[in-house]
């Protein structure tokens, strides 16, 4: 049973590799992708390899602890952040690592995004908050980035790119697509004077609604 959930696991990250990568959401082998299969098994690109050259046992696969268990290649290395992000938050089982162009450049002003898009919003609850800066790889960038999330499912990485968590890789997926259209958005209206945030008792109405309605009607949970 196992291996076949890690086969799947591993189909399901190239497909979204593939998907980031047409997005341009990332590019060339930057950015990681992880999934986790279950309590002490987790799947995670390697890496230094670009997303249309990944073959299956490319894929890495290791316990809670960064121990590989399977594949041919070295884990990304931000496996600490994944693993941290899992440990302080059960309910992700996807997390996205993306260096998109405008998440990249509101990460390199070191400035949260404020909750002023109806549909940013919904999918994160609330503002998107950029974490202090750490090397790439290091126990401070995964303490920092744990700490930025706290309670929301992403997050900017100060002079880096973004973060972004879900229940399937599929709404890791489209987190960061809200995160970069969010990204485009502040970067666009912070020329013209800023935009105007959406009042603390809207967001929680409108984040209560896509949690309990909208988002499983889009799984199909819902009719």
């Amino acid at each position: 049973m196992l291996h076949l959930q890690i086969n799947e696991a591993r189909k399901l990250i190239i497909e979204t590799g593939l998907a980031l990568a047409e997005r341009k959401l990332i590019l060339g082998s930057w950015g990681n992708i992880s999934m986790k299969i279950e309590k002490d098994c987790f799947a995670i690109t390697p890496s230094g390899r670009s997303y249309d050259q990944l073959n299956p046992d490319d894929i890495v696969i290791v316990n809670s602890e960064g121990i590989k268990l399977a594949g041919v290649r070295t884990p990304s290395t931000e496996i600490k952040m994944h693993l941290a992000l899992y440990a302080s938050n059960p309910e992700f089982r996807a997390i996205v690592h993306t260096h998109s162009t405008y998440a990249c450049a509101v990460a390199a002003m070191r400035e949260n995004i404020p909750p002023f898009i109806e549909d940013m919003v919904q999918v994160i609850g609330g503002p998107i908050k950029c974490a202090k800066y750490a090397v790439a790889g290091s126990e401070a960038l995964a303490k920092n980035t744990v700490a930025a999330i706290n309670g929301s499912n992403a997050a900017l990485l100060a002079n880096h790119g973004a973060i972004c968590c879900g229940k399937t890789l599929r709404e890791a997926l489209n987190i960061a697509d809200i995160v970069e259209k969010s990204a485009k958005i502040f970067c666009i209206t912070s020329s013209m004077g800023g935009g105007i945030c959406i009042d603390p008792k809207n967001v929680k109405i409108i984040r209560a609604f896509y949690k309990e309605h909208y988002s499983k009607r889009q799984a199909g949970e819902e009719f």
